[in-house]
């Protein structure tokens, strides 16, 4: 996926969760959209370099959003809406080969109690339903979900597990949205009850992959897989 032309700045702060205060490198203050609901622990800091696109739409309040991040040499993609962007292509090329050989590929059908799988995959004899998550969170040497509590992602878990009862393959799909090269595990002592809501989920068959993005300032795409083991 390539980015829209990127301006640099640095980071003044963030708070209310989706706003964030910059200086541009022109002088500039704006005040950029933060597509991302989670902590962002060990993604964002004061005086950590930043990257946003500009939208020039009458519509939008904000026209600036904050896509990446630089720290300690690591790029991380702060905005979790790309993770389903690039999964899709990724899915698309043939490079998530576990997900490749369907007919057809739908975004955000509905399915579940009143929910939205990101992915839909279907050929004549069989339903793939895939989650994506965004992870951005490190711990020590690690690479971590979820990087705080989400009792919407434990209902992911289990609405999968009920997609795999009803006799159709699920599968949680991880996209690494940083350029770390380390392990990825599941952060139980952030989120216990998802960690046990994950452990149970995949003894009941729902299938786990890990992949991880290439980044840059003009592109970000899916590609390797990252060995994990429950």
């Amino acid at each position: 996926m390539k980015f829209d032309i990127l301006t640099h700045g640095k980071l003044i702060k963030r708070y209310k969760r989706f706003l964030a205060d910059i200086q541009l490198d022109n002088g500039e203050t704006i005040t950029a959209h933060v597509p991302n609901s989670g902590a962002m622990t060990s993604t964002i800091e004061t005086g950590c370099d930043v990257w946003v696109s500009f939208h020039d739409n009458p519509k939008r309040k904000l026209k600036y959003t904050l896509e990446l991040t630089k720290l300690y040499d690591q790029y991380i993609c702060t905005n979790t809406n790309v993770a389903n962007k690039i999964a899709i292509e990724a899915i698309q090329n043939g490079i998530i080969k576990e997900l490749h050989n369907y007919k057809t590929l739908k975004p955000e059908q509905k399915y579940g109690q009143n929910s939205r799988i990101d992915i839909l995959l279907e050929n004549e004899n069989e339903k793939c339903y895939v989650e994506v998550k965004s992870v951005t969170l490190k711990i020590e040497d690690n690479l971590a979900f979820p990087d705080s509590i989400t009792s919407r992602g434990e209902k992911h878990l289990n609405e999968l597990a009920q997609m795999v009862k009803d006799g159709h393959r699920a599968v949680m799909l991880y996209i690494i949205q940083r350029t770390d090269n380390l392990p990825f595990r599941i952060a139980s002592e952030i989120d216990k009850k998802y960690y046990e809501s994950f452990l149970n989920v995949t003894k009941k068959g729902v299938e786990v992959l890990v992949y991880q993005s290439s980044i840059s300032q003009k592109e970000i795409f899916i590609d390797r897989k990252l060995n994990f083991k429950i």
